[in-house]
């Protein structure tokens, strides 16, 4: 009787709502007046749209090589801050990106790197006569992928150094004793008793990347238009069709996206899981 309320209240806003998703992506709909049923018209539209194709490549782009790189970053700023003197304050330096809203930081990145902002302005004293127009079409995939990174890594590095603290030093002291150098100890002393922890961040960063939205919109949608194709997301994409300015409102393909989002999620999560699932238990 206990769980009633919570389970009333789980059902009321995550189920009920998942399932009319479903429902609606099985649908025409205009987000007013009446549906019409067009079976997986939706999702073949959806499939065979440009702009779905692009949102699919940039989400694996964020997901895998953007991912890659996020943590690659958090591993060696772990690696480099744990025996470091100061690390806890340094730690809060890293962590501090992570407190603020992906909006705020989108808007702070877009000062730094407009043409005259902080970035173009150094490059100039160091003697650099063209500065790159880093919100160019030319650099903007790269820039918003950089901030990705940046907003990121702190918090992982947090969570790293979390799980190398808690590695008992007996180990590194019987890896020195063998004559293991500083590859050998993190190859094999950090990374199999941090691999459980880097399991759950692998989880975690799968569902950010699939709901990459705000920092995206923001970031280079800052004249109140939506960014270019090439920026879109599942759920920019969602966004771009439920609201489409120019042209009718699609929240049926929109919900066909989100559906597509979280399948993919499951998978994600399922399959991380799986293959680390035989690291995740380790005795100290």
């Amino acid at each position: 009787m206990f769980v009633v309320p919570a389970l009333a209240v789980y059902v009321l806003v995550v189920i009920a709502p998942t399932l009319l998703t479903v429902w609606i992506s099985f649908h025409r709909w205009a987000g007013a007046g009446p549906m019409e049923y067009v079976g997986i018209g939706n999702y073949r539209f959806m499939l065979r749209d440009p702009a779905f194709h692009r949102s699919f490549v940039t989400t694996m782009v964020i997901l895998f090589v953007v991912g890659a790189i996020t943590f690659t970053v958090a591993f060696v700023l772990t690696m480099l801050l744990q025996d470091m003197a100061g690390r806890r304050f340094v730690r809060a330096v890293v962590f501090f990106p992570s407190l603020l809203p992906g909006l705020v930081i989108a808007i702070l990145w877009g000062f730094l790197f407009d043409p005259q902002g902080l970035v173009n302005h150094i490059l100039t004293l160091l003697g650099v006569d063209e500065p790159p127009l880093w919100l160019g079409a030319d650099h903007l995939f790269s820039t918003v992928m950089a901030g990705k990174v940046w907003l990121s890594a702190g918090t992982y590095t947090v969570i790293f150094m979390a799980a190398a603290d808690r590695i008992p030093r007996y180990f590194y002291e019987a890896a020195d004793l063998d004559g293991a150098s500083a590859v050998q100890r993190f190859r094999h002393v950090t990374v199999p008793l941090m691999s459980g922890v880097a399991g759950v961040c692998a989880v975690l960063w799968s569902i950010s990347a699939l709901k990459s939205f705000e920092f995206m919109l923001a970031f280079a949608g800052a004249t109140g238009q939506l960014p270019p194709v090439s920026l879109w997301t599942f759920p920019l994409y969602s966004y771009a069709t439920a609201f489409a300015a120019d042209a009718a409102a699609g929240f049926g393909v929109a919900s066909a996206a989100a559906v597509m989002t979280l399948a993919l999620s499951l998978v994600l999560t399922i399959l991380v899981r799986r293959v680390l699932a035989e690291r995740t238990h380790v005795e100290y």
